[in-house]
């Protein structure tokens, strides 16, 4: 007899230290993001909020939320960062979750979500619609960056260091890696 598929019951159950998701009926639990995958996620959702949600010395036109909880069929993810474009949406959301999949997700890396992020969660994120990922890892300071194309993820950019690059979605945006890593250089 097979293993009974995860519900949402099971993520209710969860302590509030950790965090969980459902993917392909299978319980994910983490734990609460240390400090670097803090920092990270922190620092870029600061750059973006300004040119692109709030249009202050960018183009405007997007949502962009800290960890949102995305609704599909029977999975359950919650990506560190992710953007809608306005134009897509029906109006501001007023619901605990969204079935709406987002036009972009950023996910940090952390030793405890590197699999889960890279192998369980991307395949959800591309059957989706999820036009634009971004990958972030803190440890050896890499942003990847990946189009959804008729065949699935593309990786159409690596930067890592400190180097001040423009990224799909947001090319508008002059990002400072060295700060999303916390180096005031």
């Amino acid at each position: 007899m097979g293993k009974k598929p995860a519900t949402y019951a099971d993520l209710e159950a969860l302590p509030e230290h950790v965090v969980g998701e459902i993917v392909a009926g299978e319980l994910y639990v983490s734990p609460r993001p240390a400090a670097p995958h803090l920092i990270v996620a922190s620092h870029l959702g600061a750059e973006l909020t300004g040119p692109f949600d709030r249009g202050r010395g960018g183009p405007g036109g997007w949502l962009i939320l800290d960890e949102p909880e995305l609704h599909f069929g029977m999975d359950v993810l919650i990506p560190d960062i992710a953007g809608w474009r306005r134009e897509r949406l029906p109006g501001t959301p007023r619901v605990a979750a969204s079935h709406l999949a987002p036009d972009w997700v950023c996910e940090v890396l952390s030793p405890s979500t590197r699999k889960l992020d890279r192998e369980a969660k991307l395949p959800v994120y591309a059957r989706e619609g999820v036009r634009h990922v971004w990958l972030l890892d803190p440890v050896p300071r890499t942003l990847e960056v990946f189009r959804l194309e008729a065949e699935g993820y593309r990786q159409v950019g690596f930067h890592s260091g400190s180097a001040i690059v423009h990224v799909e979605p947001f090319e508008a945006l002059a990002l400072e890696l060295f700060f999303l890593w916390d180096e005031h250089g």
